[in-house]
């Protein structure tokens, strides 16, 4: 039997991946996400495509990858959840700990507001599937996001529903509930993003986003723009919450973590680079800008599919395109919070799954009603105190102008300090904190990239630290290389 199709023996009882393609759709499957489908086309569209996507991709390679293998190290040596992890490859009570509590933390505050926007990915395909968007002028397609996102019930009915089938895959267990999601989700993900891309090679905008995608011209980028894709690549891959740590720990000891982790990023990547493919060209066939930026997939695209023959089908597709990558990320997320309870308290599965899904969905609640608009007299008080009143208080911490509303705090104390902090402490642990002749021997554990050690030690000592540091202090406002131009 291949490689392929033999379970891994289980070490100490652990439960592990039934093969190695399991792993690698699980793991793809936390990395692509709405990061790839919705953020890295808007981003790229904002700094004008081109050179910052082959920036991105330079990005990816040079301080994604040497992460993410780092990141699978650390499970698979430890066969751990994160915070045992680090407890177990260095001394007790080491402050190292801290980075795997960083990142189970992470995974309840990005959960709880991520399963927020999936709900509106998820209530785009029911507008999609009743022509919710025909007849309606784009003026009136862009207030309909607004008072979806803006109505309290609405985002938290399609909240509760995500968590609820996030929940059930994960109940399932590793085997039977993960990877079987992994195996079902991924495929299916690839298969609606290459017959949509097929769909759009017949459209007369085709050619000019390929050309804004590929060609390395440089109008709009600026040296902000070059260390947003620095800092989108590291997101873009899952890392620093814990996921792949997670991931890693159902492993053999035996697998080869720089191969897997290498065809992740790869198909991480290619989603990516599939998403512009697929929203610039309907853009550019109608006449669109692509420096849309947020509203880019919840406006500009139902504006194009509302003009578009056959609209409604190529819309309902996309946006089930979108609900199927957030819940492949929203699974991992869930895991790295159970796992904790599961490895470290001796929970049940089932126990420790209900209690942080569960847990999750009532954190979620306020971002679910931190959207509506604060014009309107007759807010309801939810809306206003996660809103509003919300950005009022938090001005007072990040100064006047720069407050947020309950959903855009998580998203902030997330994106900007608990993922690049977890980040980089993982590199730093690895390179500085793991012994050497451990880290050699389960970089190259049947390995065909052994000889790529060193250059993955250099790079996670000096450049990944420094490239993280860039990124927080670019994104707390304290670097701006593009100030006074």
């Amino acid at each position: 039997m291949s490689e392929l199709e033999t379970p891994p023996p289980a070490e100490g009882g652990r439960t592990h991946w039934n093969s190695r393609l399991g792993f690698i759709l699980a793991a793809a499957g936390s990395a692509v996400g709405l990061g790839n489908i919705w953020k890295f086309p808007y981003i790229t569209g904002e700094n004008g495509g081109g050179l910052f996507v082959l920036i991105y991709l330079a990005c990816i390679a040079l301080v994604g990858l040497p992460i993410m293998i780092a990141e699978v190290f650390i499970g698979r040596e430890a066969q751990r959840s994160p915070v045992g992890a680090f407890q177990a490859l260095s001394k007790p009570r080491s402050p190292w700990a801290g980075i795997g509590w960083l990142g189970v933390l992470g995974a309840f505050v990005i959960l709880s507001y991520y399963s927020v926007v999936a709900g509106w990915a998820m209530h785009y395909v029911w507008l999609s599937v009743t022509e919710g968007f025909s007849g309606k002028t784009p003026d009136e397609i862009g207030a309909l996001f607004g008072s979806v996102a803006g109505s309290g019930s609405i985002s938290t009915g399609w909240h509760v529903v995500f968590m609820g089938v996030t929940i059930a895959i994960v109940l399932g267990g590793i085997q039977k509930g993960i990877e079987r999601g992994a195996k079902i989700l991924m495929p299916a993900l690839l298969g609606i993003m290459l017959l949509l891309f097929f769909y759009c090679m017949t459209l007369e905008g085709f050619g000019d986003a390929f050309r804004f995608v590929f060609s390395p011209h440089a109008d709009k980028l600026t040296a902000g723009g070059a260390l947003e894709a620095l800092g989108h690549s590291f997101f873009t891959l899952s890392l620093g919450m814990g996921a792949m740590i997670t991931y890693g720990s159902y492993l053999s000891k035996k697998a080869d973590i720089v191969s897997t982790s290498i065809t992740i990023s790869i198909l991480d990547t290619v989603v990516a680079l599939l998403a512009c493919m697929i929203l610039f060209p309907i853009v550019f066939s109608v006449g669109g800008e692509p420096g849309e930026g947020p509203g880019l997939v919840f406006i500009a695209l139902p504006v194009a599919f509302s003009q578009m023959a056959g609209g409604a089908f190529i819309g309902a597709a996309f946006f089930v395109l979108l609900v199927f990558a957030a819940l492949s990320s929203s699974i991992s997320l869930l895991e790295v919070a159970s796992a904790y309870f599961i490895d470290e308290r001796k929970w049940s599965r089932k126990k420790a799954v209900l209690f942080t899904g569960i847990s999750i969905l009532l954190l979620g609640i306020p971002s679910a009603w931190s959207q509506g608009n604060a014009e309107n007299p007759d807010l309801p008080g939810a809306s206003r105190l996660f809103g509003p009143s919300m950005k009022k208080l938090t001005e007072k911490v990040f100064g006047e102008g720069k407050g947020h509303d309950w959903l855009g705090l998580f998203d902030y104390l997330s994106s900007n300090w608990m993922l690049p902090i977890g980040g980089l402490g993982i590199a730093l642990f690895v390179a500085w904190g793991v012994g050497g002749e451990a880290r050699e021997r389960g970089f190259k554990s049947g390995s065909k990239f052994a000889s790529l050690y060193w250059g993955w030690v250099s790079l996670l000592r000096y450049i990944v630290p420094v490239a993280i540091l860039a990124v927080i202090l670019y994104k707390i406002g304290i670097f701006t290389p593009d100030a006074g131009k």
